[in-house]
């Protein structure tokens, strides 16, 4: 019989890195802008996760494993890793060989995605011989997979550590804020769930047999908020709410829909798939700061919820990094990403400190408003930096990666277009500024 235990813990997978029967990787066609003389295989490895692998023609020996954001709610698609590829070609026209994972299931597992990506690793030294030197790249929410995998992988699979936009500190600490946008919508639209709906409790995310869809979300923000319609054909109703629930939850306009979504069906996929239908976020005693004179009614009228200590537990086994990896580790994020605040990098340095390893981190921030992909030229600054640490000592600072990017640009900044946005002097708030503590 399946105990509560087992039950509350199913993306920790024990599926491990057993090596079950997957076919050679075949070779495919390189996507553009992949350059052309590289080359590029696919395939699907022995716990169904797809893969692609691209090796330029005159390789440096070293392998970039990327390990990618989201998670995805639905199947793995090959799709997913090829697009991937697509964005991330700077990595292949800088000379380092890429291998990214779809990672073997959607939904959220940061364990049983670190696996995934260890296993591509080993099957790409299984047919491609053994790189000089292996770099570890997390990108949204594969930057929390990457800092797990730097910590469960210490023994000759990684040599260092890059995590971009990272979704770090584990999975409590960063999804926090997306229970706070639920609430906070409900008490002013009262439209997710429709009183004539079935009540939930919000932090399930959607009940099981709902039939919401994105589109039908979507269209529910844009009557009580006109977020989808142009400012001004809103209502000074619609504009008033829309900016209680911005002030509160202190997201931008343009990702409100996205936070919605993910607050919803990631929720769902996480509460009742991963962790047993018990809730892992709790919103008792935090204090909402709304606009104008809303901020009592508001923080009288939320939903109020209590964390289930099991499920906090479960995801932090599953999520939450040690900080204790000897790696060299190199971070780059944009100070106004939207999606995965910067603030979460003072969380991470935080981890680092306690651990006592953070000498062994640098961080550096980027003047851009984007999260899923950044300037091109400062990739292969970050890369090339990263390997000195390794392979020389040469420990960086944010002050030599953006002159570093600035000698890349003639080769990466896409005539110009594309430039180095690294800020040396930055320093992240605390996260608590941005997303008030439990």
């Amino acid at each position: 019989m399946m105990t509560q235990k087992n039950r509350i813990l199913p993306f920790l997978s024990g599926l491990a890195l057993a090596w079950s029967a997957h076919a050679a990787p075949a070779p495919a066609g390189c996507p553009a802008p992949v350059p052309a003389s590289a080359r590029c295989f696919t395939g699907q490895d022995g716990a169904g996760a797809f893969y692609w692998i691209a090796i330029p023609r005159d390789w440096n020996r070293v392998l970039v494993m990327h390990a990618h954001g989201g998670p995805e709610t639905g199947p793995p698609e090959s799709e997913r890793s090829r697009k991937d590829l697509e964005r991330w070609a700077v990595t292949v026209e800088a000379g380092y060989a890429w291998a990214g994972s779809t990672y073997r299931r959607g939904g959220y597992g940061v364990t049983m995605a670190a696996e995934d990506t260890e296993r591509l690793r080993r099957l790409f030294v299984s047919r491609f011989g053994a790189p000089r030197r292996t770099l570890l790249h997390g990108q949204s929410y594969g930057g929390g997979v990457a800092s797990k995998a730097a910590e469960l992988y210490p023994a000759g699979a990684y040599d260092g550590v890059l995590l971009t936009n990272g979704v770090l500190g584990g999975g409590n600490s960063a999804y926090d804020f997306r229970l706070d946008l639920r609430v906070v919508y409900q008490q002013v639209c009262r439209n997710h769930p429709r009183p004539e709906e079935p009540q939930y409790p919000l932090w399930m995310g959607l009940p099981r047999d709902s039939k919401l869809s994105r589109a039908e979300l979507a269209e529910r923000v844009k009557a009580c908020t006109g977020v989808g319609a142009p400012a001004a054909q809103r209502t000074p109703e619609q504009a008033a709410r829309l900016k209680t629930i911005l002030t509160a939850v202190k997201i931008p306009e343009r990702t409100l829909v996205a936070h919605l979504n993910w607050a919803t069906w990631l929720f769902q996929d996480l509460v009742q798939e991963r962790l047993g239908s018990r809730n892992p976020f709790g919103n008792i005693g935090v204090t909402y700061q709304g606009a104008g004179d809303d901020a009592a009614s508001l923080n009288a009228g939320v939903a109020r919820y209590a964390a289930d200590p099991q499920a906090q537990g479960a995801l932090a086994v599953d999520s939450l990094p040690t900080g204790r990896t000897r790696l060299p580790t190199l971070t780059l994020h944009a100070i106004h990403d939207p999606t995965a605040f910067v603030e979460l990098e003072s969380a991470y340095r935080a981890i680092r400190e306690n651990a006592g390893t953070a000498d062994r981190l640098v961080q550096t921030f980027s003047d851009e408003s984007e999260h899923s992909y950044l300037s091109d030229p400062q990739y292969p600054a970050l890369f090339a930096a990263l390997l000195d640490w390794i392979d020389k000592g040469e420990k960086p600072t944010p002050a030599s990666v953006a002159a570093r990017c600035s000698a890349f640009e003639p080769d990466f900044g896409e005539g110009g277009k594309s430039r180095c946005r690294i800020q040396p002097g930055y320093q992240p708030p605390p996260l608590a500024s941005r997303v008030p503590p439990r």
